[in-house]
């Protein structure tokens, strides 16, 4: 009976990622062209809008977890539902009247970040925690990888299916599809709040402190966080994976413009980049946990420096005046081998590194630190390839200032989590 508990809240929790990419991909993409055309904004300031937007999730995970830590995963999540579902609604309402009310649609932006910095930290204590409770049934090695790896495919599935149905609603204008997103994170709360309602009694498992975040504790964690030197430096050398792996909202789109490439060919990328996501993340994950953490972390982002590497060192010319597409094809599919490899990696490692700590502040701090990276990170990054598309500076610059971090990343995290157990070790 245990065991089919467990494998129904694996289920719930992996069906949960798909529907908050779901209902969020339905709405955000279309942000844009919205900003764009009703509010009639210069680009400039779309960007910064959606900047705004992204700091608000990223940046603010750091709060979502020390609140998961205090209040209890479960409560956090059906907050951060409620929240975003309140964003989506004031996102439809700015459009209602004659006039659209730029200040609401703003602040609707503001929520949906703010939304995703509650939740998203609490799925991930009660991943870790669903993780824990596997791993003790096994008397074979524990591939502590696999359920974040099940995360991000289940995300990607959402990720994939979640613009198709905003497209679809697009015909009934956008305060439709952005009060489709309202009802559906209401309905994903309340379905939450059923299925979740019953947290595992205290006593009948064995589990370290550092998985059972999904229960309240006691406030503070995030000054415990910030005060563990070691994992402050895997933070900041983690942040240049998020980084990097950004680049695909600024610097690819921006690299196919320089070559003329039409719109439509970022969508193929993008569809390429969630066939390699479906269909290699199991793999790539299994031999994560053969090979180990420290291996996996160096190889990942070394992929991913190697990725940047074609842009800078590699002329388009090279393929051919109507061939550049290969070559951009090469650094993504390096690039997204590299995230795959390392991000599961990474969320696994979270709770070794908070020990009998309440895990909630260590998974916001990982992620805000990367915001706090793609923020200040992308504003030199495209300031270098404006200036690279003048001749201003020379042209494998903005790449290489990706690619160091990334190095330095592969050859220091190693060192850091040396040491952080067994679970993830090769047997």
């Amino acid at each position: 009976m245990k065991t089919n508990s467990s494998r129904f809240e694996i289920s719930v929790l992996l069906g949960t990622q798909t529907l908050f990419n779901i209902g969020f991909y339905a709405v955000v993409p279309f942000l844009a062209v919205v900003l764009t055309q009703d509010f009639l904004l210069a680009s400039t300031a779309v960007g910064l809008i959606l900047g705004i937007r992204t700091f608000a999730q990223q940046g603010l995970f750091l709060a979502g977890g020390s609140l998961a830590d205090r209040f209890g995963a479960r409560f956090m999540i059906l907050i951060g539902c409620a929240v975003r579902a309140a964003g989506f609604l004031m996102l439809a309402a700015s459009l209602w009247s004659g006039s659209p009310m730029l200040w609401l649609f703003i602040l609707g932006t503001l929520f949906t970040g703010f939304g995703g910095a509650l939740f998203s930290p609490g799925l991930n204590i009660l991943v870790a925690a669903a993780q824990s409770a596997r791993d003790q049934q096994r008397t074979t090695e524990a591939k502590r990888a696999t359920l974040f790896a099940w995360l991000s495919i289940t995300g990607e599935i959402g990720a994939v299916t979640g613009p198709l149905v905003g497209a679809v609603l697009w015909g009934w204008g956008f305060s439709t599809v952005a009060g489709f997103g309202a009802a559906f994170f209401v309905a994903i709360g309340i379905f939450l709040a059923l299925a979740l309602r019953k947290p595992a009694p205290a006593g009948r498992q064995r589990r370290p402190a550092a998985h059972t975040s999904a229960a309240p504790r006691r406030p503070g964690s995030w000054r415990q966080c910030l005060k563990d030197r070691r994992f402050l430096a895997f933070c900041g050398l983690h942040a240049a994976d998020l980084l990097a792996y950004n680049q695909l909202y600024l610097a690819i789109p921006l690299e196919l413009e320089r070559l003329d490439y039409p719109a439509q060919w970022l969508g193929m990328i993008f569809a390429w980049i969630s066939v390699l996501t479906l269909t290699l993340q199991l793999p790539v994950s299994w031999i994560a946990t053969r090979i180990g953490a420290r291996a996996t972390l160096r190889c990942g982002y070394l992929l991913s420096a190697l990725g940047f590497g074609v842009f800078a060192f590699i002329p388009a010319s090279l393929f051919g005046q109507d061939a550049g597409m290969p070559r951009i094809l090469c650094a993504i599919t390096l690039l997204t081998l590299g995230h795959m490899s390392v991000h599961p990696t990474a969320l696994s490692l979270v709770p070794q590194f908070a020990g009998a700590r309440p895990t909630g502040s260590y998974f916001g701090l990982l992620s805000s630190c990367g915001g706090l990276a793609v923020l200040l990170g992308n504003i030199l990054i495209g300031w270098l390839l404006v200036q690279a598309g003048r001749q201003a500076v020379p042209s494998f610059l903005p790449w290489l200032v990706l690619i160091l971090p990334l190095l330095l990343a592969s050859w220091r995290a190693a060192d850091v989590v040396r040491g952080l157990g067994t679970a993830i070790r090769r047997s």
